[in-house]
């Protein structure tokens, strides 16, 4: 099997079958599956993918495409739905597609044809188009706009994933299958798991994870993505840091020298800070960017200048979100 293409689902049911349809009508020359799993969902996913999957194997016989549907009996979470799915692929190639994203035309055809190419490569991916869900208004190229852009080369390693965060959109992942899949994701990361599976799957493959240029992805933006749901919650995201640290220390397992893991870290503390500071929550902002500093390890000069100004926080706030309204 050439590539295995997995898809979890949980309460997807207005997006997980279009994400579907824009995988299944893919070409690719050798055969390919698409395998989704959804978690026990509480809306109509189970029902409209039992559908899908139906219609799917009467209309379709020409045996390139093999569509595998898993429905939970109990919710595992994202992590272990996803450990489960990886388990279960077969391919040469492994790409990850969140359910409520889209495949543009020709994804898995130039990414499997720039594996086979690039043997020094472990990860490729795309550039995405972020969109509104209900208006369908475009609003930017994820990893262009990316707030690390500037340091990420168009063929990076680990390290660079270490230092400046999840540069590559998830939907947009196609990896080398290795002896490491079992086990790969951390059972402490409950709510971060793309991430975590990046950085393992660099440290188990080595190699370079390289940037195609072309937007062969579309991501999805909606009030209950993991963006919108952390953006409402402090503590949400206070939870999210945590595993983001556990992640960069982790990395050592691969030989990440440390003075990388210290600047990973102190580039998530000072992204959580000022996430904390845009929300109002100045206590949290002062104590985060304070940590942020420990060892005097600072990840770049914004960061530099935001600490020098911590005790400040409208004056941090009008030059990083200019655009939003400073109350006297």
């Amino acid at each position: 099997m050439k590539l295995s293409v997995i898809i979890p689902c949980y309460n997807l049911e207005d997006y997980i079958l279009p994400c579907l349809d824009s995988v299944l009508t893919q070409h690719l020359d050798a055969p390919f599956e698409v395998l989704v799993a959804d978690d026990a969902s509480t809306d109509q996913s189970p029902a409209r993918l039992t559908e899908y999957a139906e219609k799917w194997r009467q209309q379709t016989n020409n045996g390139q495409v093999s569509l595998k549907l898993f429905l939970r009996e109990k919710n595992l979470g994202l992590r272990q739905n996803l450990q489960k799915m990886l388990n279960q692929a077969q391919g040469q190639y492994i790409a990850y597609l969140d359910g409520d994203d889209l495949a543009l035309p020709g994804k898995l055809a130039a990414q499997v044809a720039y594996l086979d190419q690039q043997a020094g490569c472990s990860i490729c991916y795309h550039e995405s188009r972020c969109f509104d869900s209900d208006s369908g208004e475009a609003r930017g190229l994820y990893s262009r706009d990316f707030y690390n852009a500037r340091y990420v080369p168009e063929r990076a390693n680990l390290s660079h994933l270490i230092r400046y965060g999840t540069f590559l959109q998830a939907s947009a992942v196609m990896f080398r299958r290795h002896a490491g899949l079992d086990g790969l994701l951390d059972p402490q990361c409950r709510i971060i798991v793309d991430y975590p599976m990046h950085v393992a799957n660099a440290g188990e493959l080595g190699g370079t994870i390289d940037r195609l240029p072309e937007v062969l992805g579309k991501y999805r933006l909606h009030d209950s993505s993991f963006g919108a749901q952390t953006a409402r919650n402090l503590a949400r995201r206070e939870e999210v840091l945590g595993e983001l640290l556990r992640t960069c220390e982790r990395s050592a397992e691969w030989s990440v020298p440390p003075e990388v893991i210290e600047a990973g870290k102190a580039h998530f503390r000072f992204a959580a800070a000022l996430y904390f500071l845009r929300q109002g929550a100045e206590d949290q902002f002062l104590s985060t960017m304070t940590e942020s500093a420990e060892g005097e390890c600072f990840f770049d000069e914004r960061h530099r200048w935001a600490f020098a100004h911590r005790l400040e926080p409208q004056r941090v706030k009008q030059r990083f979100f200019p655009q939003e309204r400073i109350e006297a």
